[in-house]
């Protein structure tokens, strides 16, 4: 008897426990939790602590209070002049509503097969609205959070608040990429050909003006030289003059000696001859002076 009557008083424990595990639960910080009776909600709850629900009756279900990410895949997106972009988004979302959140998708994951759709509409109706060229500038984050309120607003039905909408890359299909590319090699060859050009105008401009100032620099040389061997030969007439006053015979002789070195000079003149005339009188005497032949 003894041991069934504490057979009985463990079970009865047992079943209190159960019974108290069950009636109690807990809410953190970043959760808050959907109690449903019989699978029909029946209370929200969202302040963190200890609660009570009537335990196999009630059920407990948490969702997270924080942001949650979502990593898109990559769609075509046409803009306003026609250009289509493959644009590469992510949001971060947080569910504000627990109970129409659980009525519309259920779970995370059932939201998650619903963002792609909200996220790309909400893309599509903000970047269709401006050229490609303006999605590239500062007034990208304006686009950004335009994109955000139109998100929020499509998927409030879900019982969520999308707290942001990025792109992460945005790129050209492939085939306007090579267009794209082709565009640009035109354009820097013919830039390239334009510098060369005008390289070549600012050559031939150098020349020319070295060509001129190689022309006025010899000219201005040939005039200075022209000056001054002028004013050396004065000089040197001058020197002449007044050597042939002083010394006449010995003038006479310097002058024969240096017209025999003009005039004989080279190594391959020869003279066969006697030394008559003029041009040798200085052969035949040392004063220069002829001598009359004696028949």
């Amino acid at each position: 008897m003894k041991n069934v009557g504490l057979v009985v008083i463990l079970v009865i424990i047992a079943a209190v426990f159960l019974v108290g595990s069950a009636a109690f639960f807990t809410v953190s910080e970043t959760e808050q939790v959907l109690v449903r009776r019989f699978g029909e909600p029946t209370r929200v709850i969202k302040e963190p602590g200890l609660n009570v629900k009537v335990p196999f009756v009630e059920t407990a279900t948490y969702f997270d209070k924080r942001l949650l990410n979502f990593d898109g895949d990559s769609q075509e997106i046409p803009t306003e002049d026609q250009k289509q972009l493959i644009v590469d988004a992510f949001a971060r979302y947080r569910i504000t509503d627990p109970l129409k959140f659980f009525q519309t998708v259920g779970t995370v994951a059932g939201m998650e097969a619903r963002l792609p759709n909200i996220i790309n509409s909400a893309l599509r109706q903000t970047l269709g609205e401006v050229p490609m060229s303006r999605i590239l500038t500062e007034e990208r984050a304006n686009l950004m959070r335009k994109s955000t309120e139109v998100a929020t607003q499509n998927s409030q039905e879900f019982g969520i608040e999308i707290a942001d909408v990025r792109m992460k890359r945005v790129d050209l299909p492939e085939e306007n990429s090579q267009a794209v590319f082709r565009r640009m090699q035109t354009k820097r060859e013919e830039e390239a050909r334009e510098i060369r050009a005008g390289g070549d105008r600012e050559s031939r401009t150098i020349r020319a003006k070295a060509d001129r100032d190689q022309r006025v620099i010899i000219a201005e040389a040939r005039k200075t030289a022209e000056i001054l061997r002028g004013e050396g030969d004065a000089q040197a007439q001058a020197i002449y003059n007044d050597a042939y006053t002083k010394d006449r015979e010995f003038f006479d002789f310097w002058r024969s000696m240096q017209a025999m070195e003009r005039g004989l000079g080279s190594e391959s003149t020869t003279y066969v001859g006697p030394p008559r005339g003029d041009f040798f009188r200085y052969f035949s005497n040392e004063s220069g002076t002829r001598e009359l032949s004696q028949d």
